[in-house]
């Protein structure tokens, strides 16, 4: 049974909830969507049962967010609804903003990438996938993460030695100039470069989500001074993202070798998920790296739709426990995770777990 952990704060936000994104675009047929605001409820309620620190996000100016995104990106995620509105599309059906073409360099062939003049054609160039769509109180839940995200790393910057984001929605594949996999922005990356920016030299990432943090890697990819590391199904065996997150790929440039995935067959279990956890946590060590951030992504769970990775609650519990031992201050970042009947317990014993494992 997960206990409360009082030296782990919860950060949270109401405006997380406010993004609904109503549907999902799947090989061209509308599903219903997986990452609902009820995700955010379910583990706030579980960590409230348990006695958690409840502590509200701080406000920031959104123009520190280019830090780790482009300013388009940035301008597209902060006005499309309203042009989208504005455009007339809703009247025509398109209840929310969704792509239909993307410039792919097999579409441009070397020429110069060119800003279209229809908005349903712009979205393209932003969005990598028909999974992700911008509805009314998008923008308002998007920004509010990332303030979840920074709020936490100041929290252990100012001293604390761990403290929880509960980011919804989450942020691993976005990256710096595009969104997609139901993320918009990256919440991990901003707590990276808020630590950075806090003092600490060399920031590690480890994301345990069940799919590889691609947008997470592609920000920090050239950087020497993040080290990231992705413990997720692998692509290769059809699970998204599929075109990144192979071994193969450590780096480039500045940041060669500071980069690390460990890819898992489908159906893999605690054990092997588990020593693929502590591969990551030994090249932390190895890296000398002076803080953490942890992408809890908790789709890796037996229960889940969105994964076959097979992991228990006491898998997670275990695997809190070996990102707890390294000893550093830590931010815990939420992620995926999206069977609400085990959300939260499964939320609540990786933290106990990691409580345990650095000795609070």
């Amino acid at each position: 049974m997960a206990r409360s952990v009082p030296g782990i704060p919860v950060i949270v936000d109401p405006r997380c909830r406010d993004h609904d994104p109503a549907s999902e675009i799947w090989i061209g047929v509308p599903t219903a969507a997986a990452e609902v605001a009820e995700r955010v409820t379910v583990i706030e309620s579980a960590l409230r049962s348990l006695d958690y620190q409840i502590v509200p996000a701080r406000e920031y100016d959104d123009n520190w967010l280019t830090c780790v995104h482009s300013p388009e990106l940035l301008d597209h995620l902060a006005g499309v609804w309203d042009r989208w509105v504005a455009g007339g599309y809703p009247d025509q059906g398109a209840h929310r903003v969704v792509p239909y073409l993307f410039p792919s360099p097999e579409l441009c062939q070397g020429l110069p990438r060119r800003m279209p003049a229809a908005l349903h054609a712009k979205a393209g160039l932003y969005c990598y996938d028909t999974m992700t769509l911008v509805g009314p109180g998008s923008w308002g839940a998007i920004r509010a993460a990332t303030r979840v995200a920074r709020t936490a790393a100041e929290v252990v910057t100012s001293g604390r030695p761990a403290a929880y984001a509960l980011t919804r929605p989450p942020g691993h594949h976005a990256t710096r100039s595009a969104y997609g996999g139901s993320c918009y922005l990256n919440n991990a990356a901003v707590a990276a470069q808020a630590l950075r920016d806090g003092g600490f030299a060399e920031v590690a990432v480890v994301d345990v989500d069940a799919h590889h943090g691609n947008g997470t890697q592609a920000i920090f990819y050239d950087r020497p001074d993040v080290f990231t590391a992705s413990v997720h199904v692998d692509p290769g065996a059809g699970w998204f993202p599929h075109y990144v997150g192979f071994p193969d790929e450590t780096g480039r440039g500045l940041g060669s070798e500071a980069n690390l995935n460990v890819a898992l067959a489908p159906g893999t279990g605690d054990v092997g998920w588990l020593a693929a956890v502590e591969r990551a946590a030994q090249a932390v060590v190895d890296r000398g790296a002076a803080a953490l951030v942890v992408g809890l992504g908790v789709d890796a769970a037996a229960d889940d739709p969105e994964s076959p990775l097979q992991v228990t609650v006491e898998g997670y519990r275990r695997a809190g426990a070996l990102l707890g031992a390294l000893g550093l201050p830590t931010v815990v970042v939420q992620e995926g995770g999206y069977h609400l009947p085990t959300l939260g317990r499964l939320v609540g014993a990786a933290l106990a777990g990691f409580a345990d494992g650095a000795g609070r």
